[in-house]
């Protein structure tokens, strides 16, 4: 088991280090978030609750929800602190009706997660400089999607490893003649004493 998780780690580190090594070469922006969105990637792949699909889904939106709450944030709310308190009440309010929308078939923490990590990952942007919404929002948005996605195949990959496979329902058999309920000794015996005084009135 621990080489498993030796094993698993060294797969993660690589991804993270790749997110780094490719920014530089693409020359994109990577490195201020590799590890938020390498991890949030490796987090969605391996937590075993519905499926993967499921889970990426749910964050995605998250994700999408957190970015509109940006918007939302900039072009209606005053930069007060009641401003953004009503901004971040709207998202997360957004991100529990998608899940109840799905019959709670997109779990209310994938969610969360989505827009917390776009959250984290642009908060201090956005302050720096709220008029360029338009740009440094969708630059972080790319990043953030290019680092989630190397986690989460690193996550898929390392899955087995670390027993992050989706949980399944156990199968209920069906019961078989072993297990039909025996009658009472009391009632066998009633029926005995019954055969028999019929046998003794012939």
């Amino acid at each position: 088991m621990r080489r498993n998780t030796l094993y698993a780690g060294a797969v993660l580190a690589l991804v993270a280090m790749f997110a780094v090594k490719a920014g530089s070469v693409l020359d994109l922006d990577l490195e201020s978030v590799a590890m938020l969105g390498a991890a949030m990637g490796t987090v969605i792949a391996l937590v075993p609750d519905h499926t993967p699909l499921t889970r990426l889904a749910g964050f995605s939106a998250g994700f999408l929800i957190g970015w509109a709450g940006y918007l939302f944030r900039a072009d209606l709310m005053p930069d007060t602190s009641t401003g953004r308190a009503v901004a971040v009440g709207v998202v997360v309010m957004l991100c529990v009706a998608v899940s109840a929308l799905s019959a709670n078939r997109i779990a209310l923490w994938t969610v969360i997660l989505g827009a917390g990590a776009f959250a984290g990952a642009y908060e201090f942007t956005y302050n720096a400089a709220p008029p360029e919404i338009l740009s440094t929002s969708l630059s972080t948005a790319t990043t953030m999607a290019f680092n989630v996605a190397l986690g989460f195949v690193a996550g898929a990959l390392v899955a087995p490893l670390t027993g992050g496979a989706p949980q399944t329902t156990p199968r209920k058999h069906a019961p078989d003649a072993g297990d039909a309920q025996q009658l009472p000794v009391r009632d066998q015996d009633h029926t005995a004493l019954d055969a028999l005084l019929k046998e003794s009135a012939k």
